[in-house]
């Protein structure tokens, strides 16, 4: 049960900001200019100011409590949102789908994500205002998560066995038919690799969802600030996937920090009842453990860069030497 009312308009604001951010959206990435890795990073930035300016605006009707438990809802969405990329790498590699047919499975993968998102978060909230006892399933959950994420290594993965199974079973061409999901083949219709990219998407944030919604309903039970913190979190997922497409494997130490955050959400739903842990506590552990995991993540490979230029120079050193002789 929400401890505090929320208006019908203040929803209503949140329908029309999301809906008038993705017509924007949309609009951007018809052109040339908006598909830029430069603009994504530019809408990614601007994806996390509207969300963190929502965030303020909860804070106004709300109170400062629910602001922090909307900014480590938002925090644990956007974190676990970067282990979506590496699945979103694997299936798209998988399929040999060209980064210029990529943006609208994406735009349709995380409109659907929006809608699965709503229906977890009310059955989570529903099964724990009915059994209390739910919150210790959903504390095991996020405990075997942890350990699940802390044993996978980025980029470990060539293919994605879902989409390997969808292979098996639907009719599918090679080839491409523009952004279409089918293409008339032989006189039957069958599906694009678009369609098993936007399917295996879909599936997989089913999967995600699991665990992340879990660990939102961690930090706070009220569905206004659950679901609006998921939502700015996941409609920001595309460009920062166009921005981070070719660098997010280098994050190498970054499921570390997502495996601390989800043991971390999960011990603090079982543990409940008997430890309290204000939510500006929960916020300041979820950017530190995900902060450390990308600085050293960055400093490692800057650490093997420069070791790497070393070798080089000595190479290149010996190489003159015996030239010389």
């Amino acid at each position: 049960m929400n401890p505090t009312p929320v208006s019908p308009w203040e929803w209503g604001l949140f329908g029309v900001l999301v809906v008038a951010m993705i017509l924007v959206d949309q609009l951007a990435h018809h052109t040339k200019h908006g598909e830029s890795k430069k603009a994504a990073y530019a809408w990614s930035v601007a994806w996390i100011c509207v969300g963190l300016a929502f965030g303020v605006f909860v804070w106004m009707r709300h109170g400062v409590t629910a602001a922090h438990e909307y900014l480590g809802a938002y925090l644990i969405e956007k974190s676990l949102s970067l282990d979506n990329l590496f699945v979103f790498l694997v299936i798209f590699a998988s399929l040999r789908i060209p980064e210029d047919k990529q943006r609208g499975v994406l735009f349709w993968g995380i409109f659907g994500a929006l809608v699965f998102r709503a229906i977890f978060i009310l059955l989570g909230l529903e099964a724990i205002e009915h059994w209390h006892w739910v919150v210790y399933i959903f504390g095991g959950i996020l405990l075997v998560a942890a350990w699940r994420v802390a044993r996978k290594h980025p980029g470990e993965e060539s293919d994605n066995k879902l989409v390997l199974w969808l292979e098996k079973r639907l009719p599918v061409t090679t080839e491409f038919k523009g952004t279409s999901f089918f293409k008339h083949v032989g006189g039957r219709w069958q599906a694009t690799p678009l369609l098993i990219a936007l399917i295996a998407i879909e599936l997989s944030d089913v999967a995600f969802a699991i665990d992340s919604v879990p660990a939102a309903l961690s930090v706070s039970r009220n569905l206004f600030v659950v679901y609006t913190s998921n939502v700015f979190a996941i409609l920001g997922l595309r460009a920062l996937y166009i921005a981070l497409a070719k660098t997010v494997h280098e994050l190498r130490y970054l499921h570390w920090g997502l495996a601390v955050v989800l043991a971390f959400a999960g011990l603090k739903m079982i543990l409940a009842e008997w430890l309290e842990v204000p939510p500006l506590l929960s916020v300041g552990i979820i950017v530190v453990c995900i902060g450390l995991s990308v600085w050293a993540s960055l400093h490692a490979r800057k650490r093997e860069a420069r070791r790497a230029a070393l070798r080089d120079d000595r190479s290149r050193g010996g190489r003159r030497e015996e030239v010389h002789a």
